[in-house]
């Protein structure tokens, strides 16, 4: 079987730095389809943290029918929501906490939004799954945003339940949430900008590399950072979870991997696995990628390849698109 893995598309993102709202990049996206037996959305996939979502379901519906009419009947989408589409199935999820698992099925009817983007994707088969899903005996794929949160327990295997739970109260994204509401076009494109970042960050930055002259230095550094504290932690977060798998899959820091040149020893969990590989995302994020060009690990489009009995392999599917075909 090939499956083809994408992740933060961000449909319907107030600011238009979603790649997939121009015909090319969509065009690409539907053609690596039509080569594949299964498609999975590997979370954040539509943008429901900001501003008014019911404006971003109306913006993502157009996509999503025509994803779904590419794939057809015979075959299927796998939808693993991250932390900007968890409103999908946040509802779901808080009235069942001890059903959740790190492959928790969840019923295509779960919440009105969750039907209705599930319906947009007909006529292909579809399944939600969450917050990962196993891809075969020894690959398993997630959004990746437990990375950003505590939840050991001395002497005790953790649960799914407790990384949502160590997420309540007032999130960095709630409060992106708020200010993007109440800013103006202008300061609110400066602030997209800003949080494109965030999405990809989790260390702290000089304010002098916020700047999309210095866009080179700043992907640079956060390519140090997946490396040397996401792909470590996330690795951490598989194993308190009880997760044995060969490979794991995750998107979240919209930073595409392992590449050539890159080193895989520094894809790995420790003492040699688990591997794992990077989506990347389908976002111009001109603070990462200004005067870049392709291949570049925060280029958008990116996926990972997946076939039977071979390692999992991340491409870009836009690297031969100018950025003026892209924003």
């Amino acid at each position: 079987m090939r499956t083809l893995v994408v992740s933060d598309l961000h449909l319907g993102a107030s600011i238009q730095h979603s790649v997939l709202a121009r015909p090319e990049p969509l065009e690409r996206l539907l053609a690596a389809v039509d080569g594949v037996d299964r498609l999975v959305l590997l979370g954040d996939i539509v943008e429901l943290l900001e501003r008014d979502p019911a404006r971003a379901m109306e913006a993502a519906e157009a996509t999503l029918r025509a994803i779904g009419a590419r794939v057809g009947r015979e075959r299927e989408v796998v939808l693993v929501p991250g932390n900007h589409d968890v409103p999908l199935i946040a509802a779901w999820v808080r009235a069942r906490p001890t059903e959740l698992t790190v492959d928790t099925p969840i019923p295509l009817n779960a919440t009105a939004a969750l039907a209705a983007v599930t319906g947009w994707l007909s006529p292909a088969q579809v399944r939600v799954h969450y917050p990962g899903v196993w891809l075969s005996d020894r690959v398993w794929a997630t959004h990746g945003h437990y990375v950003g949160r505590r939840a050991r327990k001395d002497g005790v295997r953790v649960q799914p339940i407790d990384y949502e739970r160590a997420s309540r109260g007032l999130t960095l994204h709630r409060i992106e949430a708020g200010i993007m509401r109440a800013l103006p076009g202008p300061a609110a494109t400066l602030t997209e900008d800003v949080a494109e970042l965030a999405r990809a960050l989790t260390m702290p930055l000089p304010r002098r590399l916020l700047h999309r002259r210095m866009s080179a230095l700043t992907s640079a550094l956060l390519a140090v950072q997946v490396r040397r504290s996401n792909i470590p932690t996330l690795a951490n977060v598989a194993a308190s979870l009880g997760v044995d798998a060969d490979w794991i899959l995750f998107g979240h820091v919209h930073r595409l991997g392992p590449l050539a040149g890159d080193r895989l020893l520094e894809w790995q969990g420790p003492r040699g696995r688990p591997s794992i590989a990077n989506t990347g995302s389908w976002v111009y994020e001109p603070l990462l990628v200004h005067h870049a060009t392709p291949p570049h690990p925060y280029w958008p489009g990116g996926s990972v390849l997946l076939e039977d009995e071979r390692p999992p392999v991340a491409r870009g599917l836009l690297d031969d698109l100018a950025a003026d075909a892209l924003h």
